[in-house]
């Protein structure tokens, strides 16, 4: 191992150590091949490059990697050349997505720091939050831009070493979650490395380190500047990844939550035991179970229980206020509800319209008489609405607990049953 000492006006101090082949677990076997592809005609074409961020944490960990994320000092339109099956994406950040069927290997290039920028280069907002960012420097530079120690880690194509800048392996050993610089300006350049921080501690069973930590609950309101398409991919990377139960307890204690749904936790107590937060619980449990065994999750399910009863709340309002059938009111306040809910984290179309057809399927499914209950059963968003109302019913107990059981009997019967049961209506 060799080790290289680097010290920076204004810039954190860092020390390069260089782990030969031999000193790491990391394996070329276990690499994607197509990524191995994009490193090597880089490396051929005379440009420096390096498989880096959190394919070589996994790898390290002996965990299979979820992207193989590649930087470089060549810009994107020299990679553009090199390869035909790339295309140019971003405004933010400027990026290569070199194309392979349904995969997808990012290359970007190295990052530089802010100084005498034009400003359709780099750009900061009043409050420092980084707008555009295509500012292009030397690896050293690059490895500064990194969020935390654990991600600044390059693996080096030429000779299978690893470059760690900022102790990287250290804190992986000791299981820390560590910001590089100083956290409330890193923060500050792109509130989303909150987010992060909290995804990264869960996923990973590590801690985060006092000084990343401290300034978390105080800047949580930065979440605010970012924009909600942006807010509503990192929900899912939180709560639909496998552990979003224990991250939204995390996200909770660093009032993180609270920013990302303002309405749902405005119904937030200190013992946990309104009707929301146990529905909380419920699903989020339940998303993390189906992800253990392998089964489908539907981003739409989540935000149909999140904000059930913030709706029922103020649809029972809207009832009174304007004198309106409980089914009217209902879908007013779904529409309330939803356009609030987008100021924070924006839901596509695609689920808005299938959340509202589960929240209105729970007003039909009461409905049995005839051949109604046949009627339901063959609606396309019958099984999820089914599959809700159980969760309901294990909340609210009574008639909903009864209602979720007539159904379960209902669907598994053979005709004859089902003829009986719903000739009592």
């Amino acid at each position: 191992m060799t080790k290289k000492h680097y010290k920076q006006n204004n810039h954190p101090v860092f020390t390069l150590k260089i782990i030969t082949h031999t000193n790491h677990n990391i394996s070329q076997k276990e690499i994607n091949r197509n990524a191995l592809k994009v490193l090597q005609r880089l490396l051929n074409a005379g440009f420096e490059v390096y498989l880096v961020g959190g394919s070589v944490r996994d790898l390290l960990l002996k965990k299979k990697p979820k992207d193989f994320d590649i930087t470089t000092n060549a810009t994107p339109e020299q990679v553009k050349h090199l390869f035909k099956n790339c295309r140019l994406i971003g405004r933010r950040f400027r990026l290569a997505h070199i194309i392979f069927g349904r995969e997808i290997i990012e290359v970007a290039t190295f990052r530089g720091h802010h100084k005498n920028l034009k400003k359709n280069i780099s750009m900061q907002s009043k409050k420092g939050i980084l707008l555009r960012d295509n500012v292009y420097g030397k690896i050293h530079e690059d490895v500064e831009r990194r969020d935390f120690t654990i991600n600044a880690m390059y693996y080096n194509i030429k000779d299978y070493s690893i470059h760690d800048y900022f102790g990287g392996i250290s804190d992986l050993k000791n299981k820390v979650i560590r910001l590089i610089g100083n956290p409330k300006i890193r923060y500050r350049e792109d509130p989303v490395r909150i987010l992060r921080a909290i995804r990264f501690s869960v996923k990973l069973n590590f801690h985060i380190e006092k000084d990343t930590a401290q300034p978390i609950q105080e800047l949580s309101y930065l979440l605010k500047e970012v924009p909600a398409a942006r807010l509503y991919e990192e929900s899912l990377k939180l709560l639909q990844s496998g552990y979003g139960l224990k991250t939204y307890h995390l996200m909770r204690q660093y009032n993180l939550f609270q920013q990302l749904f303002p309405i749902t936790s405005s119904y937030f107590t200190k013992d946990y035991s309104s009707y929301t937060e146990k529905m909380l619980s419920l699903v989020l449990n339940s998303t993390d179970l189906r992800i253990e065994a392998g089964k489908r999750i539907n981003p739409a399910f989540m935000f149909v229980a999140i904000l059930w009863y913030p709706l029922n709340i103020l649809a029972d309002e809207l009832a009174k206020k304007n004198k309106l059938a409980y089914y009217d009111a209902i879908i007013e306040a779904g529409n309330v509800i939803l356009h609030e809910q987008a100021k924070t984290i924006a839901i596509p179309r695609r689920h808005t319209e299938t959340i509202r057809e589960i929240w209105q399927l729970q007003l039909c499914l009461p409905r049995r008489r005839g051949n109604q209950a046949f009627r339901l059963m063959e609606l396309n968003k019958f099984r999820a609405s089914f599959d809700f109302l159980e969760m309901r019913g294990v909340i609210e107990g009574k008639e909903i607990e009864e209602l979720s059981k007539w159904w379960l009997i209902f669907q598994n019967a053979g005709s004859n049953i089902q003829e009986s049961m719903i000739s009592h209506f």
